[in-house]
């Protein structure tokens, strides 16, 4: 009997591997953006994990590249990609690409430190203040408007942890990033004594939206985009994609992958 059963299994394990090979692959360019997007966290982070979900319904199997932002613009715009994740929407991105039904909300804030009494409603009222902000990054466009108005000094770096960092060496006073994605690099690079030292305003910068882009040098993008929006929404009607951003706030994502111990 338990022959019998190891071979039923086995025999199930083999059918579902074969399967899977037989679905379609869609190649999926992608930077790193914790705790939504990363190649350290738990299925590649939740939108990743979203993302592969409604395609996997839809009969497909996913596999993400992660790669430098610009790259990964720039190689699904010549079609070596299938898809690229995620964006906020910009009028210019409309030439290379067909975007989906917004797959992520976010909430942009300002994170400083508690010892700094800090409060604004208008723009002005950061005048002469000095900034961090990530090299090559687009705080929306009323924001960016003002940054080129020269009224604030913005000192532009390659990652979260270097600004955090200035942060608490008091070598800018404010920086702006997703509420998430802020909080994620400060328990990711910095000891809990540190941390207790950072808070963020509570009035958003900028609440913005960001997409699957697919991309327009591709024939297929417009009917994969359809079947992507209709599952998608499917998602939204049942509650199930709500669940993925209520893992995300329990730390579901936070442990990293699985390591497979392959046999020499």
């Amino acid at each position: 009997m338990r022959w019998k059963t190891l071979f039923v299994a086995l025999g199930l394990l083999l059918t579902t591997a074969a399967q899977a090979s037989e679905q379609p692959e869609l190649k999926i360019s992608v930077g790193d953006w914790p705790p939504y997007l990363s190649s350290d966290l738990q299925h590649n982070g939740v939108i990743a994990h979203l993302i592969s979900d409604v395609l996997a319904d839809e009969g497909y199997r996913v596999s993400f590249q992660f790669l430098p932002w610009p790259r990964a613009y720039s190689a699904a715009a010549a079609g070596r990609f299938d898809a690229t994740a995620v964006w906020m929407h910009k009028d210019e991105r409309e030439a290379d690409f067909l975007f989906s039904a917004p797959l992520l909300d976010e909430q942009f804030v300002f994170f400083h430190l508690k010892s700094l009494p800090f409060g604004w409603q208008r723009f002005d009222d950061l005048t002469g203040m000095k900034l961090g902000g990530g090299l090559k990054y687009s705080y929306g466009p009323p924001f960016d408007a003002f940054l080129a108005e020269g009224k604030v000094k913005m000192e532009r770096v390659s990652s979260d942890q270097q600004n955090f960092e200035k942060l608490l060496k008091e070598r800018v006073v404010l920086y702006p990033q997703e509420i998430n994605v802020g909080y994620a690099a400060l328990r990711s690079h910095f000891s809990a004594a540190d941390q207790a030292l950072i808070t963020h305003h509570p009035k958003p910068l900028l609440v913005n939206r960001s997409y699957l882009m697919l991309p327009k040098s591709l024939a297929s993008s417009p009917a994969l985009l359809e079947r992507f929006n209709k599952r998608l929404q499917a998602y939204r009607d049942s509650g199930r994609y709500q669940r993925y951003f209520d893992d995300l706030q329990q730390g579901k994502y936070n442990q990293p992958p699985p390591v497979v111990n392959v046999s020499q």
